[in-house]
């Protein structure tokens, strides 16, 4: 796994092992950064469900202000913490090892993009989705990835289902507020 562009451009990323993780692949990285392609730069990244923190990474080799990466695993944690040094981006992130739950109760700051892409099947989108919302500024994005048979509501909080994707058996789904559409 690899930063496809920007300053970490070609950067070999350490990537986790086992039958609990599943990173992203390169095309949905890809695809998800094609669809906020314009919205990165100077913005502050939220990479919640963290795993290696490729996501994040990407957005602050983009450009991006910031970036938080939250993972209740540590050996995630510490992956994250590798590839933010590999990439020399330790300065511009922010790394948490706690539940979501527990990261959403306690935050105060306002994201302008957020990527989630927890366990699939397990409940944690939706729920996610639920508190994210809070924690999004009007004009920010969620980008939420699952299975094609997951199934999410249209509407969290004042954020609505902007445009749904489908590669292979995976969707990524935006959400914007809905003052904003």
């Amino acid at each position: 796994m690899r930063v496809i562009t920007g300053t970490a451009k070609g950067r070999r990323l350490q990537t986790l092992e086992g039958e609990d993780v599943r990173p992203t692949t390169d095309r949905i990285k890809e695809a998800v950064f094609s669809i906020i392609q314009f919205e990165t730069e100077g913005r502050v990244f939220l990479d919640l469900f963290a795993g290696s923190g490729q996501m994040g990474i990407e957005a602050l080799s983009r450009g991006a202000e910031s970036a938080y990466f939250v993972d209740n695993s540590k050996k995630s944690v510490m992956t994250v913490k590798q590839n933010l040094k590999t990439t020399h981006f330790e300065d511009r992130a922010k790394v948490f090892q706690m539940d979501f739950r527990s990261f959403l109760s306690a935050n105060s700051k306002s994201f302008d993009i957020v990527f989630l892409d927890p366990p699939y099947k397990t409940g944690a989108l939706q729920e996610s989705l639920e508190l994210v919302a809070n924690a999004v500024k009007d004009t920010g994005v969620i980008i939420a990835e699952n299975p094609l048979d997951e199934e999410i509501l249209s509407q969290y909080g004042d954020f609505v289902l902007d445009r749904q994707y489908r590669y292979g058996k995976i969707k990524i789904t935006t959400f914007r507020n809905k003052d904003f559409l």
